[in-house]
């Protein structure tokens, strides 16, 4: 079964969002490079740039979240997404509630965690860098959807 893994770009503060979500998940980060490490003929990187993140990967679970910072050459990424949304699957609702409360901080919740209508516990909000979030816990799910 191929595994999907998710992807962020940035303006600037991939690594800090990063530090931030490693407060949240734990664990530690599989790869950090900076554009400075890729610099070299044919693949100039402006001075301001050099330092920000190329590629940043953070295992949790069997997942990897990645990012990295968009160059200034390529213009803004949108700062709030709002087509797409990251689900956690947690495994009890202590881990819900931890994961909620954790990537939430300092951001807009837009439905609060709780027992949902449809039998699961559930909220939804948009953390402190634009990025939005569904966690959920179903003690029916097996895994497979």
């Amino acid at each position: 079964m191929a595994t999907i893994n998710i992807h962020l770009n940035y303006n600037g503060n991939a690594q800090e969002a990063f530090n931030f979500y490693k407060s949240v998940f734990g664990g530690e980060f599989a790869k950090i490079m900076r554009f400075k490490d890729m610099a070299g003929p044919g693949f100039e990187v402006a001075a301001h740039e050099e330092n920000k993140i190329m590629h940043i990967a953070l295992p949790i679970g069997n997942n990897v979240l990645m990012a990295n910072d968009v160059p200034e050459f390529m213009g803004k990424t949108n700062e709030n997404e709002n087509r797409s949304k990251i689900s956690i699957s947690a495994t009890s609702k202590e881990e819900a509630d931890k994961l909620f409360n954790g990537l939430s901080a300092g951001g807009q919740i837009e439905m609060p965690i709780s027992d949902s209508p449809w039998g699961s516990y559930f909220g939804m909000f948009r953390d402190k860098y634009g990025i939005e979030w569904m966690v959920d816990f179903d003690p029916n799910y097996k895994g497979q959807i």
